[in-house]
Order: C-alpha cells, then structure tokens, then sequence
C-alpha cells in the first residue's frame, strides 16, 4: 500500500470492499465456507479430511482449485501491469460475478458459487508488480502482518503514519462485508448483481482516470 500511488490506495480500498461484499455473499450462502478466504478454507479441507468428512472435503477441495484457476485467468487477462491491464482485470471480473448472478438465478447455484471464487482469484490481479500480486485484496491476513509491523516500527521512531493504508485496507474489506450481509438478507445471490455493475464502475474509472 505504501507504494500505491494516492488514487490507486484509494481503487485498493474499494476493490477491498467488493472482495468484503462477495465474500459475504458466499460465505452466508455456503454456510461458512469462503469464496476467497483460502487459508481458512485450506483448514476446513484439513479438518475434514482428519474427519472423514469426504463430501465436504470434495467441496473445499474444488472451491480451492477454482481460486487457483481465477487467478490463473485473471493473470492472463492482465498481461502486463498498466492501466489497462487493470481494467481488463476487472472487466473480467465484472463478467463472472454477472454470470454468477445470472446463473443463481436460474437455480444453478453451485455453478455461480464456481464463478464467485474464480472473480475473488481474478481480483487479486489487479495490482501485479513483477508478475506477483502487488496488494491483496481479497484476503487481509498479509495486511494485518504488515499492520503490526508498521505499529511496532512508529513504536520504534519510525514513520507514525505508516500503518494507516493497512489500516484502511482492513476496515474496507469489513465494511464491503457488512453491507453484502445486509443485502443478502434481502436479495440473496441477486446481490451479486451490484457487485457485478461496481466492478465495470471500477474498470471504466481506471481506464478513464489513466486516459485523461
């Protein structure tokens, strides 16, 4: 975050909370189980495999496989790290949440939960710096490291304000989290429909703000 430039901090956070909303979505849906939380899911898949708890297992295992395969495309899709870059990303993105919604309503859910996961890997490759995920956005276990740290070193004299962008970044994906449980109490997978539009929201804004 701290490399980020101010406009891009504020994309990082935004892209926070729609990776808060649809994790929401998924996790309320699944019943606990994440669409792009992977640690915790690993565990699950871990604890139920001790268990023998075969058919749940088989279903962390494939949710883990889809997040692999959406961030495969979502690298792809990117092909280099540039603005546009960043706007195919989220256009791709855009297009498998909006198949996602499409597909729940038709009554194929464990199809559109397929979709949700690849979009929450795709995300994450919106800021590539040397090939790699730049920012994680749809998992903040990284960011609350670098949180603790940024803490210890203000402690230490350094830079006082450094833990803010963790900070922020954190209370981003929360607040996206909050507001897809709030929705989903009302719409459901429909909900997945506004996600969809704020991610072609986010794509065109990129493209636009490095045009000008």
């Amino acid at each position: 975050m701290r490399l980020l430039a101010p406009s891009d901090r504020r994309l990082a956070l935004l892209l926070a909370g729609l990776a808060g909303y649809v994790d929401s979505l998924g996790f309320l849906h699944l019943g606990g189980v994440f669409v792009s939380f992977m640690s915790g899911n690993s565990t699950r898949l871990a604890a139920n495999l001790a268990e023998g708890h075969w058919p749940a297992a088989g279903q962390l295992a494939g949710i883990l496989a889809l997040f692999v395969l959406g961030s495969f495309f979502g690298a792809l899709v990117a092909g280099g790290e540039d603005a546009r870059s960043r706007s195919r990303v989220l256009m791709f993105e855009a297009l498998l949440l909006a198949s996602a919604a499409a597909l729940a309503g038709a009554g194929l859910t464990p199809a559109a939960v397929g979709l949700m996961v690849m979009a929450m890997g795709a995300e994450n490759s919106v800021f590539l710096r040397n090939g790699e995920v730049g920012v994680s956005l749809t998992y903040m276990t990284g960011t609350l490291v670098k949180l603790g740290q940024a803490l210890a070193s203000a402690v230490r004299g350094g830079d006082p304000s450094a833990y803010k962008g963790y900070l922020t970044l954190w209370a981003g994906l929360i607040l996206g989290a909050v507001l897809g449980a709030l929705v989903f109490g009302r719409l459901g997978l429909a909900a997945l429909w506004p996600a969809a539009g704020f991610a072609v929201l986010m794509a065109l804004v990129v493209r636009f703000r490095r045009a000008a």
